[in-house]
């Protein structure tokens, strides 16, 4: 539940961001008039989003046996691609949303209505097809046999619900945060995450025989720290601890922390050199 709750709120939280800068920023200019495009572009990419994901989540329940290894091991190692790209990206960027969404928003209003949907269901879309994916990836790498998936959706549930609250209270003026700090840390709490993920996809990829090497178990923790049950399911679930994991995957899992976590925390250059205004945080 933990790892899906986690996912989902830093996804939510983008995407309502985004939709609350949108609407603060026609309101600012006084086109509120326009604000219902930026709902149907939202709540399309929304419908469009859970549309995709009941689709993956439906293939990979259709597989068995190699095809199912191969399926969850390749979307997984897809995920955590996307995910450390996106991890990435808002540390860089994350900053400037604001003023690049207001330029994006001032084009469209020259262009035209749609050209407002659009960006708004593309905006949005993006976190969505994101959600989808690390979800299913999270759901497969992380939940054990007595809490399923259903504890994963219900953690997904939850994120998401929180996200809504407080992009409705960012909105609204009702709260401050310091968005740079909740990326950065939540950023490394992913981290973390897409570790464990990417020694899942690992794990599955190498049953299906795709990595034939290093295959011998580490350790076995399975008699004292066991993954599907008290304190080892919990670290699973958050974290996709396994109790016996391979060589390949542990290398896998220590090598990934070392290299995204060395990147993802040395300074920033050009946020050093020019730091944000405050109409960017």
């Amino acid at each position: 539940m933990g790892a899906a709750f986690v996912i989902a709120l830093r996804e939510g939280i983008e995407a309502a961001l985004i939709v609350s800068i949108l609407l603060a920023y026609l309101q600012q200019i006084g086109r509120s008039d326009r604000a219902m495009l930026i709902w149907w572009g939202t709540g399309l990419a929304i419908a469009l989003s859970v549309l995709l994901g009941t689709i993956i989540f439906t293939v990979g329940a259709s597989f068995e046996g190699t095809a199912e290894q191969v399926f969850e091991g390749l979307v997984t190692l897809t995920a955590v691609v996307v995910l450390t790209w996106m991890i990435f990206w808002m540390r860089r960027q994350g900053a400037r949303i604001r003023s690049q969404l207001q330029e994006k928003v001032d084009t469209a209003l020259v262009a035209g209505g749609l050209a407002l949907s659009i960006l708004a269901f593309t905006a949005v879309l993006r976190e969505g097809v994101e959600t989808a994916l690390f979800l299913f990836a999270a759901a497969q790498g992380t939940a054990v046999e007595t809490g399923a998936v259903g504890a994963q959706l219900v953690g997904a549930i939850l994120g998401l619900a929180l996200a809504v609250v407080l992009g409705v209270l960012l909105y609204r003026g009702g709260i401050r945060m310091d968005l740079r700090t909740f990326f950065r840390v939540t950023g490394a709490i992913l981290i973390v995450v897409a570790a464990g993920l990417f020694a899942y996809s690992i794990h599955e990829l190498q049953e299906a025989g795709w990595f034939p090497f290093l295959t011998a178990t580490a350790f076995d923790l399975s008699a004292t720290l066991p993954d599907d049950s008290g304190i080892g399911a919990v670290l699973r679930g958050l974290l996709g601890y396994n109790a016996d994991p391979t060589m390949l995957e542990v290398v896998a899992w220590i090598g990934y922390l070392a290299v995204v976590g060395t990147l993802y925390f040395r300074p920033i250059p050009a946020l050093v050199s020019q730091p944000a205004t405050a109409s960017d945080r």
